[in-house]
């Protein structure tokens, strides 16, 4: 297991993601605990991007959304389907990303800092939305396509 990452040489956003794939899937590899891999992988991100908020919410049996390990400020606790920006990545089951959260409807403000937003659902092998990775920024438009593209193989992780 890796006692720390590597992130000397790294220029582009691709290449921070390219990196952070590989070295979180070594971190992760062989440890069968999702919360210890979850908490691993918020704070790999958080060391990589330095966002405001990142974390997980993982799907409880009451229809909610239920706050899981995660780096940053105290956040919600629950979440319903549909609500805000991780409710609606869970129901639509598709990545949502937000450049000014102000400008969504029905978004909820965990934290007055929050800016922009993207939230990747994690799927389990049957193809059920099991959690969500939510990220938040503290500026505007901080997520594009390229974050979409690599946050969504980087949570394939969670889906074994």
């Amino acid at each position: 297991m890796a006692e720390s990452l590597s992130l000397e040489g790294l220029s582009t956003k691709e290449e921070k993601y390219q990196s952070a794939i590989q070295q979180i899937t070594a971190l992760t590899s062989g440890e069968t605990n999702s919360v210890a891999n979850m908490a691993n992988c918020a704070a790999a991100l958080k060391q990589f991007f330095n966002h405001f908020w990142i974390g997980f919410y993982l799907v409880d049996s009451n229809d909610e959304l239920v706050l899981g390990p995660f780096q940053g400020p105290i956040a919600c606790t629950r979440i319903k389907k549909g609500k805000g920006v991780c409710g609606t990545a869970w129901k639509e089951e598709k990545t949502v990303i937000v450049p000014n959260v102000d400008e969504f409807p029905g978004h909820i403000a965990c934290a007055s800092e929050s800016k922009s937003e993207i939230v990747v659902p994690i799927f389990s092998q049957e193809k059920k939305v099991i959690g969500v990775l939510d990220i938040d920024a503290d500026y505007l438009n901080a997520f594009d396509e390229i974050d979409g593209k690599y946050l969504e193989q980087l949570m394939q992780i969670f889906s074994k």
